[in-house]
């Protein structure tokens, strides 16, 4: 079987390691030389790269809060693997956040339920499901399981890199082969409809697609935090692009900023990294939205008076 995730850090390897002299910091550095360290920062940047893209499309189809729902779908799979010691948690919670990514999408499509009431049923049944489980049969275990809730990028082993990387590249392959498809079925599923574009199929395999990209961002964020990755890099995208092709870009840019400044402040302060990120991503978004609303109108006002 191809080791996908080696083959990655080989190539990104020596890259790190030329870059590791000027990275700042006493401790941030070593994600630029030691294997572990560089294996998790990888995982991070990949799973960034990924959401940068997914996000976008998520807030155009009015989807914010599936990421959210999905987290807890995938922390369910996580805390029954561990309770019935089944092994594999990732592999187990990809398989339930797919199926249910794929119900909470037909119940929409269906016009059953809501998208948020099929999200909000699916997020709280199945963290209750994953908590009561490690309560009844798991013996109380709860090292693991926090930092599956709160994101713990030290928990990234060599399996769950090779995960982690093969679903990014299908997924960043996904993406760039459908993304005018994904778009205008984003924008407007009635005009794709009309022009043959099978509107139904594609959102199927979008919903698939969100799945697995967010089984690999709970590793790094957390249950409780993939929506900081997932939407806010992409919301404050939106205050300053002035297109969708901008929007992506921007939303690249404040992801990565996010996560490299955020795992900066969480080596040399000593915090969790997934709590870190996402209140540094937080953070740009308030820093964006005063520039944008509050500074930047005083000073054209100030231009036109002058």
């Amino acid at each position: 079987m191809i080791d996908i995730g080696e083959i990655v850090l080989k190539l990104v390897v020596p890259i790190l390691e030329i870059l590791a002299p000027a990275i700042p910091g006493k401790i941030f550095p070593y994600f630029f030389t030691m294997e572990m360290l560089q294996r998790s920062l990888v995982a991070a940047l990949l799973v960034t790269f990924v959401s940068g893209f997914l996000g976008v499309f998520l807030l155009i189809r009015n989807l914010a809060l599936i990421g959210d729902g999905l987290a807890h779908v995938s922390f369910g799979g996580v805390a029954l693997s561990i309770a019935f010691g089944i092994g594999f948690e990732l592999h187990v919670a990809l398989l339930l956040s797919v199926v249910s990514a794929i119900i909470i999408y037909e119940f929409q499509a269906r016009e059953i339920l809501s998208g948020d009431a099929s999200i909000g049923i699916f997020l709280t049944g199945m963290l209750a499901l994953g908590l009561v489980s490690l309560r009844v049969w798991g013996g109380g275990v709860q090292n693991d399981i926090e930092g599956y809730l709160f994101g713990n990028i030290l928990l990234v082993s060599k399996d769950s890199f090779n995960l982690i990387c093969t679903i990014s590249i299908l997924t960043i392959i996904f993406f760039l082969v459908s993304h005018k498809i994904l778009l205008i079925t984003s924008v407007d599923p009635l005009v794709a409809q009309v022009q043959g574009i099978p509107v139904r199929t594609t959102g199927l395999i979008f919903s698939v697609v969100t799945a697995a990209t967010v089984v690999c961002m709970v590793q790094v964020m957390g249950a409780l935090l993939v929506t900081a990755l997932l939407v806010t890099p992409s919301a404050t995208s939106q205050l300053v692009s002035s297109s969708h092709r901008s929007s992506f870009l921007w939303s690249q840019i404040f992801g990565f900023s996010s996560v490299l400044l955020g795992l900066y402040y969480s080596a040399e302060l000593e915090t969790g990294s997934g709590s870190m990120i996402a209140l540094v991503s937080a953070t740009l978004f308030g820093c964006v939205a005063v520039f944008q609303f509050l500074i930047r109108p005083l000073i054209f006002s100030s231009e036109n008076v002058s």
